[in-house]
């Protein structure tokens, strides 16, 4: 089966996330205010200056990096932009429908679509996980199986130095998960005075924030204070700043499109690897780690970008000889499961 998508539906697809991420310049900042500029340590970073209230300026609301292009451009053409939900939606559906890309769960969708509209993206935190892999086909312009993509967990990452940089946060977290579901409450863990890393609602829905540990494994178990996430603490893990260096944007199919920010499709699959080295073997999560590099490696290369998935592997090699046998270890379980399409295109792309 060609699950690589016709060239009108990638069209469509990049139409939608320019479009969303319109809307969501449009949501987050009024026009009555100014886009400014702001230094810090030697980099320029683009703020935004409400209009004055009360005869007192509001706080300046953090927008991005004045070197990202997609937010430069948006600042320049701001009072030209124009929301047109109803025309998301119809390509939404379209990319759906016809394109047979993946939609997410709706409860899922809608808190997806509160924390995007919280201004969790805005603040530079990651979708990761299977929810991440649920946007990969309109990142790549390929048609996933279903089966690996079910899921009712949301997990969100972001570097602690950002959450701490960039001076501005979202709404309280539990006011807006609570605003789609009344249910939702923090997760009981051993470390609640640290803060609530996970938070639970009926019907087994599930939001985590987690960020990377890069230091010794004493930090392992206790959570970080996230300064910009609303109240959230967030769970250290290893590995995980491999993850979400250099993500990209893309449009999760829900409403009127979601703009959100993911891992870098070759990326997660090679920390896929990593991951699953560390489960028990033959767990059901193991499993769906392999699985998932597996059809990502089989996407990149009907893309045209297997290149991109040995990059990632040869840096990935660079950390260290642990990495490197993890590494070694997923790609000979994935020969012993069957899932070969993986190790044989990063073979290939490593003779050529």
């Amino acid at each position: 089966m060609n699950r690589q998508l016709d060239i009108a539906y990638t069209t469509l697809a990049a139409e939608l996330l320019e479009r969303a991420l319109d809307a969501q310049f449009d949501m987050d900042f009024d026009e009555s205010g100014a886009f400014i500029k702001v230094t810090s340590k030697g980099r320029d970073y683009w703020y935004y200056k409400p209009s004055v209230r009360d005869g007192k300026p509001d706080k300046r609301i953090y927008v991005g990096p004045v070197d990202d292009p997609e937010i430069s451009k948006r600042v320049t053409n701001f009072r030209g932009i124009k929301v047109d939900f109803q025309a998301r939606r119809k390509i939404v559906s379209t990319l759906v429908r016809e394109g047979r890309l993946f939609a997410p769960e709706r409860r899922v969708g809608d808190v997806v679509e509160a924390l995007w509209k919280a201004g969790v993206f805005r603040l530079r935190a990651c979708l990761v996980g299977t929810i991440a892999f649920q946007t990969y086909g309109t990142v790549l312009g390929y048609r996933f199986a279903g089966a690996a993509l079910q899921t009712s967990d949301i997990d969100l990452a972001q570097f602690h130095s950002v959450s701490v940089a960039v001076e501005d946060s979202i709404p309280p977290v539990l006011d807006v998960l609570r605003e789609v579901d009344e249910t939702f409450g923090p997760a009981p863990a051993l470390n609640d005075a640290l803060g609530a890393t996970r938070f639970l609602a009926q019907g087994g829905l599930r939001v985590e924030f987690l960020t990377p540990n890069r230091g010794s494994e004493e930090y392992t178990g206790k959570p970080a204070k996230m300064p910009a996430l609303g109240g959230a603490a967030a769970e250290p893990l290893r590995f995980l700043d491999f993850l979400i260096h250099e993500p990209v944007r893309t449009v999760l199919l829900h409403k009127g499109g979601i703009p959100v920010i993911v891992p870098d499709p070759a990326r997660y699959a090679i920390h896929k690897l990593i991951v699953a080295a560390r489960r028990s073997p033959g767990s059901q999560k193991d499993l769906k780690d392999l699985r998932q590099a597996n059809q990502l490696a089989e996407a990149l290369e009907a893309t045209g970008r297997a290149d991109d998935l040995l990059t990632m592997l040869h840096e990935a090699r660079t950390r260290g000889p642990a990495w490197q046998t993890e590494l070694d270890a997923s790609l000979a379980r994935m020969l012993a499961l069957g899932l070969k399409s993986m190790p044989a295109i990063l073979a290939a792309a490593s003779a050529a």
